[in-house]
């Protein structure tokens, strides 16, 4: 938001460059970004979630009636 009229106190700050520590190097941006990826907080839910897709498709296939189609038959 901006005020009219009214000095930002931060605006000497915005164009320095950014500061590099002489102790602790950059991480590597593979690093980082697996620090910060989504973790597994239930081990084997996404193997029973596949399992549970996988009997349910194998019930409602077991449930389609096959009718084979016939010359002469109205669709």
């Amino acid at each position: 938001m901006s005020n009219p009229g009214k000095k930002d106190p931060y605006e000497d700050l915005y164009m320095l460059p950014h500061p590099d520590s002489r102790t602790h190097p950059r991480m590597d941006p593979i690093a980082r970004a697996a620090q910060f990826s989504p973790f597994a907080a239930l081990t084997g839910y996404e193997d029973r979630i596949a399992e549970s897709a996988q009997e349910y498709l194998e019930k409602k296939e077991s449930e389609i009636r096959y009718v084979p189609f016939t010359e002469g038959d109205d669709i």
